[in-house]
């Protein structure tokens, strides 16, 4: 008899989950930065629509023809939501400068460059590097930095910020939610908003739900991966089902992205969760 309710209980489960795919996740996105690594670039545009995603992002796409990035959005109907900026130092320095006091001028010169790729491919969202730095001059310096990037953005481009855990960014500002609420309640701006991603919340701070109950009504960009490897949704610790519900609860209406590592088998493998939650619905 006990078996038999908890088989009830998780056909129910199912059920629930299903239904939030059904209702939610239409604006779901695939990072091409990490997904579909085993193709060349281009061709993860073609493997994004094939699998069924209306849109991508795309973290730093600096060093790519924006000219062909167009043409692959064009030819498969897609759209490009985000990016990061400002772009990457290949030659080893800070990945980010809106928290590092004293660089100014470096931000803001960096930051025109990506207003400019995201004009031009339609992105939606601008995720701003903060860099590794602390203290009390690195958040007024990240404070004024986005005050100003905020009010130079192009028109339609909403900036993110969000932290990054210790293990994958050591010395990264932002490391976590906690702080990021405050630097968004210091710049106080519409247009500048948290990124909330669920293998980050639940690195830094053990409970990716309670993260979302927490901060997710400030959220403008859902990112998923689960933890501890940054592997695909249910492949790890985070209790996804829960989270949905959160999500759903919340009113959240914006682009939640599949982002996260496939590991060494191909991608399409690692999309069996969407798959299964599509057929279900």
């Amino acid at each position: 008899m006990g078996e038999k309710l908890i088989s009830v209980f998780q056909s129910f489960r199912d059920v629930c989950v299903a239904y939030f795919f059904k209702v939610i996740f239409v604006k779901l996105a695939a990072n091409l930065s990490l997904l579909w690594q085993e193709l060349p670039f281009l061709d993860r545009f073609d493997a994004a629509a094939a699998a069924g995603f209306p849109a991508v992002e795309v973290l730093f796409p600096y060093d790519i023809s924006v000219r062909d990035m167009q043409m692959a959005l064009r030819r498969n109907g897609l759209r490009m939501i985000l990016m990061n900026g400002p772009p990457p130092n290949y030659a080893g320095g800070p990945r980010g400068f809106a928290a590092i006091p004293g660089g100014r001028d470096r931000f803001r010169h960096d930051m025109i460059r990506s207003f400019r790729y995201a004009e031009t491919l339609g992105v939606q969202f601008l995720h701003v590097m903060a860099g590794n730095s602390n203290g009390p001059d690195a958040f007024d310096a990240m404070v004024d930095n986005l005050r100003w990037a905020s009010r130079n953005a192009p028109k339609g481009l909403t900036l993110t910020i969000g932290p990054f855990s210790k293990a994958d960014m050591p010395g990264y500002f932002l490391s976590d939610y906690r702080m990021t609420a405050r630097i968004l309640d210091a710049v106080r701006k519409p247009n500048v908003r948290l990124q909330y991603d669920s293998y980050q919340a639940d690195m830094i701070h053990g409970d990716a739900v309670e993260i979302w109950r927490r901060f997710g009504l400030r959220a403008a960009h859902v990112q998923l991966g689960d933890s501890p490897e940054s592997v695909a949704p249910f492949e790890g610790r985070i209790d996804f089902p829960m989270l949905f519900r959160e999500i759903e609860n919340s009113g959240y209406q914006g682009w939640i992205s599949a982002h996260y590592k496939p590991g060494q088998r191909a991608t399409e493998e690692s999309l069996r969760w969407i798959k299964k939650l599509k057929f279900a619905a």
